[in-house]
């Protein structure tokens, strides 16, 4: 099966097993493809959100303040 997911698996084993408590913690590879694809949207409703507030703000470009205020929205959203 192709990853349709801008992360590599590997990218979010590693991710995922720095917040382990247990060095053992196995992630199957299903729960793997599943969080790639978590985080692929986590980051395009980030950039999404950041465009419309760029709009908000009439700016032209999107830039760490325009994602700084939809943050933790976007937290509490997902």
């Amino acid at each position: 099966m192709e990853e349709t997911s801008g992360f590599r698996k590997e990218l979010v084993s590693r991710l995922l097993h720095l917040h382990f408590r247990d060095c053992k913690t196995k992630v199957s590879g299903d729960a793997l493809q599943l969080m790639a694809e978590f985080l692929r949207i986590f980051v395009v409703e980030a950039a999404a959100r950041g465009v419309c507030q760029a709009q908000a703000e009439d700016l032209d470009v999107v830039n760490v303040d325009q994602l700084e205020k939809v943050l933790p929205q976007l937290l509490l959203d997902f």
